[in-house]
């Protein structure tokens, strides 16, 4: 069983090194980098990834870019705020020597918020799936929040893959900009309708869903930013979802 790992990037010099180096299970590392001005390439040729330039397609399109760039068959795919847990090498060492008995495996994520571990509040285990067959697999997803669709088995691992989110409510505030609008545009897409009672309940509900019904308070006051970025997140997406589709802001950023 041989591995190709993929990884893509975008200005990710802060990330990508932690992603590499956990990747001594891969028997190649590609990096499918869309135009950093950082030194993402530069870091990553130095750790021996293969670097492959793409224009930036979507975050789906560029993923199964990046498994058809891949020499071998088995792709595990990162994201550059990714790695891999030493548990969850030492399981995927042990799934290579054995072989595979699944088409694609899921991995549970555990994510680190402002500095903490967060093991509630919806956001553990987040089961993905990472490791598949690309002949049985293929990403799909046209705007955010893109998944691996298999046309066969699905197995589990158990040892988790680290997310390393935010280190900051400002740079959570950023990122939240950039996929609340991916998020609208998805919903204009599919024509799911967006109400105003909809924009007005929906924060309210997320909150106590995160806070209360995930038990996010457990994850301390940590758990309580999540949950109310969870509830502002919503509603700014079905706000701009709401803009667009009426056209109030024509065609500017909203």
């Amino acid at each position: 069983m041989k591995i190709s790992a993929t990884i893509i990037t975008l200005n990710e010099e802060l990330n990508v090194a932690r992603a590499i180096e956990s990747l001594r299970c891969a028997d190649e590392i590609v990096v499918v980098d869309s135009g950093s001005t950082d030194r993402t390439v530069e870091v990553a040729e130095k750790l021996g990834a293969r670097v492959v330039e793409s224009a930036w397609p979507g975050y789906a399109n560029q993923k199964n870019h990046a498994a058809a760039q891949a020499s071998y068959d088995w792709i595990l795919s990162l994201d550059a705020d990714e790695s891999l847990s030493e548990a969850l090498e030492a399981e995927i060492w042990r799934l290579k020597k054995t072989g595979p008995q699944y088409d694609a495996y899921t991995m549970p994520r555990l994510a680190q918020y402002l500095g903490r571990w967060i093991r509630h509040s919806g956001w553990y285990p987040d089961r993905k799936i990472r490791l598949y067959d690309r002949r049985k697999a293929t990403w799909v997803g046209k705007f955010v929040h893109e998944t691996v669709h298999v046309k066969g088995k699905v197995g589990h691992l158990e040892s988790n893959l680290l997310h390393f989110t935010c280190d900051s409510l400002s740079e959570h505030l950023r990122t939240m900009d950039r996929y609340t609008t991916l998020a609208a545009q998805q919903l204009l897409e599919t024509g799911e309708p967006v109400t105003f009672a909809r924009i007005l309940l929906s924060p309210p509900w997320t909150f106590f869903q995160t806070y209360v019904l995930n038990l996010g308070f457990l994850d301390g006051l940590e758990g309580l930013a999540i949950a109310h970025m969870a509830a502002l997140y919503n509603f700014v997406k079905y706000a701009k979802a709401r803009f667009m589709s009426t056209g109030i802001l024509g065609g500017r950023n909203v």
